[in-house]
């Protein structure tokens, strides 16, 4: 008895066997069978076992169970049957298990008759290769004695079952083949005679059949009967498929012709009728392959483990090129099929038959009726080892997927590597997508840039044309400036680098604002779709239907991409009609989805941004886009404050780019709510990631819209645009009053409360000392109520005020109230600065190990923030603390460090008095004249108009006076000696 090969099984065992090679079957450990209910019911628990212990999406097992046509609730009636099937089995078991993306039926593949039977042939298969023929022919009857009848025979008339039942039968008959071979080579030639005559009577096509016949008659003798086989199998070859016999059949023809049946015998493992490599039937390139390294590797590394790889992406990108490359690199036949060229999807098996060379019908005989080219097909390709590349799917997908359904199903050598704008939506599919070529970061050196995939393409493109081109510190920031504006897009870069045949290529990077225009002559070779830019974005955008057009041009209202809320709720649509619509962009290669937000290429968006003109959309999209983000931005404003804080910053630096064009449409529009309510909305995050100059231009903007007087309603408004635009150090600016006069005008909590610190910052404290302050910040308490932040801020300004007037002890008290206040709300901005001002306040009472500790904890929490401008307040303020205790070396450090902060940020005030810390440096170490040019330097731009700026330049020009004496003093009198630090 021959040995019993098994293979490994999981370590959980179920108390259930499953079958499906033949009628669909649950058996009970015991052997019992269980009842499953109808054919449906059936059919879906057939559904769920082919794909045991993997989550089945509920989209699949619909298609699975009614086929194209779904009925009208059919998700619910799914529910239904997975709760029948659920109650069929065994309480103590219910593998049938929910997930959010579908169902899983969580069992053992190995305790499922397919899997077992796939795992064994695979064994098979692998020890014939091995040339372990009593190993191989022992697996492979271990697999086929599985078999109890046709594949899923009780459920075939269930819609998605025949293409799973005829996968599984043609893996049947390889197993068949595969065993025979194994037995052949044993010598078993007289007991296959019959098996192989019924095989080739029921496939009279399969050429691997017929030439196992033909050896097993001529081992016999039996010559002329082999001959006679070859005969017929030519005939029905050249009628049915006008093709020859495989050189495979044809060497066994020879063989049996010579008498020397051994040579027609595969060693190694060969199977007798696959078909030897051909040469490729890929086009030759003209250019060289530029930038896709690792996608290409990964399409290759896919095309070895799946049968179907489809690369999406949008027009442009280079699909088509990236699926030759991978072809071309592929081992076997390869062939090509070019589907642009189509006007109806029903012309794409007709396509794949023409490209393979066959012919429509056979040499001696007309078409059979009712055959179809899909038929044919099928059995050209069933036992063929083929690369299939279908390429440009987009405009026939549905076609195309079927017909790739239909192959991959009953012919397992195939492989089909697809191009497309969209998926072909089959199950077992693996994707590709493609976009952009890789992009160099900002400040890329001119040695670096060319390592980048988009810069070194258009380099190359453009040394064809223009010899003498290269990347030079001259002209890289204009390079990169036509790669980024074009996506990296391959068509479009290598569009742009063909116009420096008559174009410098400043002047290509400025034109590109009319990029249709400008990239509009590309190879006369090309398929018209891919001779322009505008030519490819049409071409998708003919695909499109009715509600994903809409969608499209509306969502070119956003700046930098959309969250899914945030792109609904602008666009107008129906949630369902949102939902359909934006999948189906998405599918199509229209939007990208990265990082939870949806964007589109900006050649894209341009595209669709005229037809958003077209409809005359504009001014209805732009008003809901404003109103939107102005919600959000109020939204934001009031997290800023509380313990969400960073979370908060972070998605309004997503939005950013939107909040700023809403902004600025609104300015540009004269809606003066809108454009002012953004302006307050915005100035607390401004402030936090030190934008001020931006922030300063914007509201000067506003600011011009509103006039010189605040009009009805927008008070608060009105004074947070003259404050935002002050803080840049701008000229004369509408006079609010003081601090006092602000809050007197509020009729209640300022919808901004970050109004009051930058009131505080721009007007300075009241006149009158630490007394005054405490006066206003009662009535500040008696205007705001209880409300945590506010009172906590007026408490740190009372204690700054009691601070700088000496009353330490009363300062130290209000100061540690304000920073429970804000640890109580969770605003770590508020609790850096009051441990700021701690910190100060302990340094000046000689306990600078205290001062240390308020320092870091306050450092820690401007990092946490990520605010430049904080960062350059602390280290500036840690600069003092350690100046005052003669640490020259760690102040000079902390000054240099907030110099650099504040020049990137924006903040004249830090850049001011970061460079009078080091002026003092410099006049502790004696030497006044370097002290001197930092004290002149700081003077320089942005310190006029407000508070704060005010005040730091009069101590710079006190320091300057100080600076003067001491150089007379060491002219009269030089000694050689420092100045102390105890006035620093």
């Amino acid at each position: 008895m021959p040995p019993t090969y098994v293979i490994e099984r999981a370590s959980t065992i179920s108390a259930m066997r499953f079958r499906v090679l033949g009628p669909t079957q649950v058996l009970l450990a015991d052997g019992r069978e269980i009842a499953v209910g109808g054919p449906r019911l059936r059919a879906l628990l057939a559904l769920l076992l082919l794909d045991a212990g993997r989550v089945v999406s509920a989209e699949r097992l619909i298609d699975g169970l009614y086929g194209e046509h779904p009925p009208r609730g059919a998700a619910n009636a799914l529910q239904s049957l997975v709760s029948r099937l659920r109650q069929a089995l065994p309480a103590e078991h219910t593998p049938v298990e929910f997930h959010p993306a579908g169902y899983r039926l969580a069992v053992d593949p190995a305790d499922v008759d397919a899997y077992r039977f796939e795992r064994l042939a695979e064994a098979g298969r692998r020890a014939l290769a091995g040339g372990d023929w009593p190993r191989a022919a022992a697996v492979l009857r271990e697999a086929l004695e599985l078999w109890r009848g046709p594949a899923l025979a009780d459920v075939i008339d269930v819609a998605g079952v025949p293409a799973q039942a005829a996968r599984l039968d043609e893996l049947r008959l390889a197993a068949t083949e595969d065993r025979i071979e194994a037995e052949l080579a044993l010598g078993g030639h007289a007991e296959l005679v019959p098996e192989l005559r019924q095989l080739v009577v029921a496939h009279p096509l399969r050429e691997r059949s017929r030439g196992h016949l033909m050896r097993a008659l001529s081992a016999q003798g039996r010559t002329a009967e082999a001959l006679a086989e070859f005969e017929d199998a030519r005939r029905s070859l050249a009628e049915q498929l006008g093709v020859d016999p495989s050189a495979a059949l044809a060497a066994i023809h020879l063989a049996v012709l010579r008498g020397d049946e051994s040579s027609a015998v595969p060693r190694g493992g060969g199977s007798s009728g696959v078909r030897p490599t051909t040469e490729q039937a890929l086009p030759s390139q003209l250019t060289t392959f530029v930038g896709r390294e690792e996608e290409l590797t990964r399409v290759r590394a896919l095309l070895g483990e799946r049968r179907l790889v489809t690369l999406t992406g949008p027009g442009g990108a280079g699909k088509t090129r990236l699926a030759i490359e991978a072809a071309g690199r592929s081992d076997g036949e390869v062939c090509l099929v070019e589907l642009a060229g189509l006007a109806d999807g029903s012309d794409v098996p007709q396509a794949v038959l023409s490209a393979l060379g066959l012919r429509d019908a056979g040499l001696r005989a007309p078409a059979e009726p009712g055959r179809q080219t899909t038929d044919r097909l099928v059995e050209a390709l069933a036992e063929r080892r083929l690369l299939l590349v279908l390429d440009n799917c987009e405009h026939v997908i549905a076609d195309a997927a079927r017909l790739a359904a239909r192959l991959l199903g009953a012919c397992p050598a195939l492989r089909v590597l697809a191009t497309s704008r969209e998926p072909l939506g089959l199950a077992g599919e693996a994707l590709c997508p493609l976009s952009g070529l890789t992009l160099p970061p900002p400040d890329t050196s001119t040695e670096d840039a060319d390592d980048y995939a988009a810069v070194s393409l258009f380099v190359q493109r453009a040394a064809d044309v223009a010899p003498d081109f290269t990347v030079t510190p001259a002209n890289v920031d204009v390079v990169l400036r036509i790669c980024r504006t074009l996506d990296g897009l391959p068509l479009a870069i290598e569009l742009a680098a063909a116009r420096l045949r008559a174009l410098p290529v400043a002047e290509v990077a400025a034109r590109l604002d009319d990029r249709f225009r400008l990239l509009s002559m590309g190879s006369r070779a090309a398929s018209p779709r891919h001779r322009t830019l505008r030519a490819v974005v049409e071409w998708s955008w003919d695909l499109l239907d009715d509600a994903e057009r809409t969608l499209a041009r509306r969502l070119t209202v956003f700046a930098g991409g959309a969250t899914l809320e945030a792109a609904e709720r602008v666009s107008g649509l129906s949630s369902a009609e949102f939902v359909d619509a934006l999948s189906g962009l998405a599918d199509k290669s229209f939007v990208e989805l990265a990082g939870g937000r949806y964007r589109m290429l900006e050649t894209v968006r341009a595209f669709c941004a005229e037809r958003l003109v077209e409809a005359g959309e504009t001014d209805q999209l732009r008003r809901a886009h404003t109103a939107y983000f102005l919600e959000f931005a109020w939204t934001a404003s009031d997290r800023l404050r509380q313990a969400e804080q960073l979370h908060w910053l972070r998605r309004l630096d997503a939005e950013r780019d939107n909040l700023h064009a809403a902004l600025r449409r609104a300015t540009a529009a004269g809606d003066t709510s809108d454009a002012a309510g953004l302006v307050a909305a915005l100035s607390f995050y401004w402030w936090l990631r030190g934008m001020r100059g931006e922030a300063a231009r914007l509201a000067a903007d506003v600011l011009d819209l509103l006039g010189d007087e605040a009009p009805s309603g927008l008070n608060e408004e009105f004074a947070l645009c003259v404050y935002n635009t002050s803080l840049a150090g701008a000229g004369h600016l509408p006079s609010l009053g003081t601090q006092r006069s602000v809050i007197r005008s509020l009729d209640g909590p300022p919808r901004q409360p970050f109004l009051l610190y930058l009131s505080g910052i721009s007007t300075g404290p009241p006149s009158g000392g630490a007394e005054h302050v405490e006066e206003l910040m009662r009535e500040l308490r008696q205007l705001v109520g209880p409300d945590t932040w506010i009172n906590a801020l007026g408490a740190m300004g009372s204690g700054s005020a009691l601070m700088w007037s000496g009353q330490w002890d009363r300062a130290r008290t209000a100061l540690a109230t304000a920073l429970d206040g804000f640890r109580s709300t969770g605003d770590r901005w508020g609790c850096m600065i009051t441990l700021g001002a701690l910190g100060e306040l302990a340094a000046w009472r000689g306990d600078p190990e205290t001062a240390g500790v308020h320092m870091d904890e306050a450092m820690g929490l401007a990092e946490a923030l990520e605010s430049a401008v904080d960062q350059a307040d602390m280290l500036r303020t840690r600069g003092e603390i350690r100046l005052r205790a003669g640490d020259l070396t760690g102040s000079r450090d902390d000054f240099t460090g907030a110099l650099l902060l504040a020049q990137r940020s924006g903040a004249p005030e830090f850049v001011a008095s970061a460079r009078l810390g080091l002026a003092q440096v410099a006049r502790l170490r004696g030497d006044p004249v370097e002290a001197r040019r930092f004290c002149e330097e700081a003077l320089v731009g942005g310190l006029t108009g407000w508070y704060v700026g005010e005040a730091t330049r009069s101590e710079i020009i006190l320091v300057l006076g100080e600076i003067t004496e001491a150089e007379r003093a060491g002219a009269a009198s030089p000694s050689g000696e420092p100045p102390s630090a105890d006035g620093a």
